[in-house]
């Protein structure tokens, strides 16, 4: 229970942060970033040849969900994981 309320508390901060302006929810969402380990670098190197497919499968789905869900956020999500993948491929 007080681990729930913990992280609901972290929650709204990164929520009243984000409305201030003080946060980018796009590029750097504070939730992503445990110790120092960006999740996205975590998750590269556990998939290895599948990061590009995991890269185009967010693609998707922030394309997929952006006019039910939450608009030009998830617009720019998925052009974050997009020049992610251009990146990605641009290195092979």
């Amino acid at each position: 229970m007080a681990e729930q309320e913990s992280m609901a508390s972290m929650q709204s901060a990164a929520n009243l942060a984000w409305a201030n302006g003080q946060t980018d929810m796009v590029n750097s969402p504070p939730h992503y970033n445990q110790a120092g380990i960006e999740c996205i670098d975590a998750i590269r190197a556990a998939t290895d040849t599948g990061y590009e497919h995991y890269l185009q499968g967010n693609i998707i789905k922030y394309l997929w969900r952006y006019r039910y869900k939450n608009g030009v956020q998830d617009l720019e999500k998925a052009r974050w994981y997009l020049d992610k993948l251009i990146k990605e491929i641009d290195n092979e």
